[in-house]
């Protein structure tokens, strides 16, 4: 009877054991360039981020606009000076402010919002998590993100 318990206390522990060594690794991405970018343009911008992955984590990440002839919005000197007077930021800054977020890291994390910008921390938010899902499929073709104002 003895020995009966020890198997039976041993198939149990394999069994838990092997539950527990189930539990699945993050998907890491591929290294490569990706982009993702909002179906609609959003009072005449199309906000778009593109990342560079290198060993799992996002090396480089550019985060902008730019309107149907391809001007890029942080470049608009005139818009910029316009934004900052109403808005106390403008986007050549926070576009560098919510890049660094995601830069340095495996997965999309959860985007602190600056005040002033917090319409495209929300879209920049969006466009992370679907370029790192491209990421992790390895999939470099452009994807378009819903939710932005028409």
């Amino acid at each position: 009877m003895g020995r009966l318990k020890i198997a039976a206390v041993l198939a149990a522990t394999v069994i838990i054991a092997a539950g527990c060594s189930n539990q699945q690794e993050p998907e890491t991405m591929k290294d490569g360039t990706y982009t993702a970018q909002m179906e609609e343009y959003s009072h005449g911008w199309k906000e778009y981020v593109t990342i560079i992955v290198k060993n799992g984590e996002v090396v480089t990440t550019e985060y902008n606009a730019e309107n149907a002839s391809g001007f890029i919005k942080s470049w608009d000197n005139a818009y910029m000076r316009n934004m900052k007077s109403v808005q106390n930021t403008y986007p050549n800054e926070y576009t560098r402010y919510y890049a660094a977020q995601l830069t340095g890291n495996k997965e999309a994390p959860e985007i602190d919002l600056l005040s002033g910008a917090s319409n495209s921390g929300g879209n920049f938010q969006k466009l992370s998590e679907a370029v790192v899902k491209q990421a992790i499929k390895g999939d470099s073709s452009v994807v378009e993100v819903a939710g932005g104002e028409k």
